[in-house]
C-alpha cells in the first residue's frame, strides 16, 4: 500500500492534502497517523475504577490458579508497574490473594495465588459476567479514538482508481461511478446479474483504498458491560502486543490493538438482530454488531434480498446512521448508546431492485451501480488474463470455439466469473489425465460440461 498516492481531505473539502504513500505533505491529525493509544502510567489513565479492574484480575486468578503478576498482566493487557501494582496490593490487603513466592526481577515476578474468600468473590463476579480477557476501555474513550482516526475522508482520484482496479476488466462507466461512490464514503448499490464482478470489485477497493491501519479496542465498557469488539476473523492484526511482557513497566496503553481498516462481509445469514448488540447470556458481555466491527472500514451486505429479514427493514436500519453519522445500539437494561458510524455501507445483490425496494429507500442509497455482462471484447480480455495467471498458452482459436459451441448455440449469458471457473475446471480435469492443461477442444469441451448446466 506505500505505493499508493490515494489522498485524504478534511470533511469541508478544506486544509491539506495527505497521500498516503505518496509525497504531499503530511497533514495535521490525518486519518490513522495522527491517533495513536495514550501513555498508560497510572490506574486513573486506564479510565476505570479500582474494583473493576479488581473483579478482572480475580477472575483470571480464578481460572489460571498459581500465576505470576507479569502473566496476569499479559491477559488482561495492563501494564504491571503503575497499573496492576496497585491492584494486587489491595487484593492482597482484602485477603483475597497472596503471594506464595517469586520468579523473577521485581514485583512482576511475584507467584500470586487466589485465597479461599478470593474465590468466593471470584464466583461472585461471575455471576455477573465471565469476561476474563483484556481489560476493557471506556465507551468515551472509544468514541474519542473512532473519531480521531476518521476525522478525514478518502478522496481517490481516477489514476488511483485505474491501478486499484488494474487486474480487473472494468469498463470506464463503471469505474468512474466506483471513484465517486468511494468519495461520498456513504453507501453503495451494486446491482446485476451473478458472476459479474460485484463481490470481487467491493473486496478489491475495500482493501486497497480504505486507508491507513487504525487502532481498535479489545472490548470497552458501559456501566459494567463488556462490549467486546476485537474479532480474530473479522480483523486482520498489523501490530501485535500480545508477545510483549508487560510486567516490565511498558506505558504504552496495550488494550488497544492496530488492525487494518475492516472489511467485513455478511450474506444471507444476516438478521436485524445481528446489527444490535449481542448479549450472551451464558457468558454474560455483549460482542459487538457487525457495523461496529467495521467501523473505520467498509461494511459489505452481499445477496441483499436473500436476508432473512425484509429488504425494507433492513435498509430502514441504516436511516440514521447514514444521515446522522451515529449508530444507537440497545443494551439489554434496555440503554441506548450512541457511537460513531465512519463505515461505507456496500449493498451487493442480483435481484432486480425494482423487487426489493421502492424508488424512495433507492434515494437513500447515494451511488447506484449496474454490473451488466460483459462484451465480446471484454470477455476475451478476462480469458486471455485468466491463462496469463495461470500459465496456459492463450489461443484466439479455442476461444471462439468454445463461444460458438457453449455460448452461441446454447443461447447462454456471458458472464465475467466464466474464464476463471473455466481455466480451474480445465486445469483440474487436465491434472486427473495426468496432461498438460491446454486449451484444447476435448478439455474445454469436458471443462464446460462438467460447470454449466442446462436449466
Amino acid at each position: 500500500m506505500t505505493d499508493r498516492p490515494i489522498s485524504r481531505i478534511s470533511p469541508q473539502g478544506t486544509g491539506p492534502i495527505k497521500s498516503l504513500g505518496g509525497t504531499a505533505t503530511p497533514a495535521s491529525g490525518a486519518l490513522g497517523a495522527g491517533w495513536s493509544p495514550p501513555p498508560l502510567n497510572s490506574l486513573a489513565d486506564t479510565g476505570l475504577n479500582l474494583l473493576t479492574i479488581a473483579d478482572l484480575v480475580i477472575k483470571v486468578l480464578y481460572f489460571g490458579g498459581y500465576m505470576a503478576g507479569h502473566q496476569i498482566a499479559d491477559i488482561v493487557r495492563l501494564p504491571y508497574v503503575g497499573v496492576l501494582d496497585s491492584v494486587m496490593d489491595f487484593l492482597k490487603k482484602e485477603k483475597l490473594a497472596e503471594v506464595k513466592g517469586t520468579g523473577g526481577v521485581g514485583e512482576a515476578g511475584y507467584q500470586w495465588l487466589i485465597t479461599g474468600a478470593g474465590i468466593a468473590k471470584a464466583r461472585e463476579a461471575l455471576e455477573r459476567s465471565q469476561y476474563a480477557g483484556a481489560a476493557p476501555v471506556t465507551l468515551q474513550q472509544y468514541i474519542t479514538a473512532m473519531r480521531m482516526q476518521n476525522r478525514d475522508r478518502l478522496i481517490v482520484h481516477e489514476p488511483e482508481m485505474r491501478e486499484v482496479l488494474s487486474d480487473l476488466t472494468v469498463s470506464e462507466d463503471q469505474m468512474s461511478r466506483i471513484g465517486a461512490a468511494i468519495n461520498s464514503g456513504r453507501s453503495v448499490f451494486m446491482y446485476g446479474p451473478p458472476g459479474n464482478g460485484k463481490t470481487t470489485v467491493a473486496e478489491t477497493v475495500g482493501r486497497l483504498v480504505l486507508g491507513d491501519d487504525m487502532w481498535i479496542p479489545y472490548a470497552f465498557d458501559v456501566d459494567g458491560q463488556v462490549v467486546r469488539v476485537f474479532d480474530s476473523v473479522n480483523h486482520e492484526v498489523v501490530e501485535d502486543m500480545s508477545r510483549v511482557r508487560l510486567g516490565t513497566g511498558i506505558t504504552s496503553d496495550p488494550r488497544w490493538i492496530k488492525v487494518r481498516r475492516p472489511m467485513i462481509m455478511v450474506g444471507g445469514e444476516l438478521t436485524l438482530s445481528g446489527l444490535d448488540l449481542v448479549y450472551d447470556p451464558i457468558n454474560k458481555y455483549y460482542e459487538a454488531p457487525f457495523q461496529a466491527k467495521a467501523n473505520g472500514g467498509m461494511f459489505l451486505i452481499d445477496d441483499f434480498g436473500r436476508q432473512q429479514v425484509r429488504p425494507r427493514d433492513l435498509l430502514n436500519r441504516w436511516i440514521v446512521p447514514l444521515e446522522k453519522g451515529v449508530d444507537f445500539l440497545t443494551l439489554s437494561t434496555g440503554r441506548k448508546i450512541e457511537l460513531p458510524f465512519f463505515v461505507l455501507i456496500v449493498f451487493s445483490t442480483n435481484i432486480d431492485p425494482r423487487d426489493l425496494v421502492d424508488e424512495a429507500f433507492l434515494r437513500r442509497i447515494r451511488h447506484k451501480i449496474e454490473f451488466t455482462d460483459p462484451t465480446y471484447d471484454q470477455f476475451r480480455e478476462i480469458f486471455e488474463n485468466v491463462c496469463k495467471k495461470k500459465g496456459i498458452g492463450y489461443d484466439e482459436a479455442a476461444l471462439k470455439y468454445l463461444l460458438k459451441k457453449w455460448y452461441a448455440e446454447t443461447n447462454r449469458n456471458l458472464r465475467c466469473v466464466h474464464p476463471r471457473d473455466i481455466i480451474n475446471q480445465l486445469i483440474d480435469i487436465a491434472t486427473y489425465y495426468n496432461r498438460p492443461p491446454t486449451l484444447t477442444k476435448d478439455l474445454l469441451d469436458k471443462a464446460a460440461a462438467s460447470y454449466f448446466v442446462n436449466l
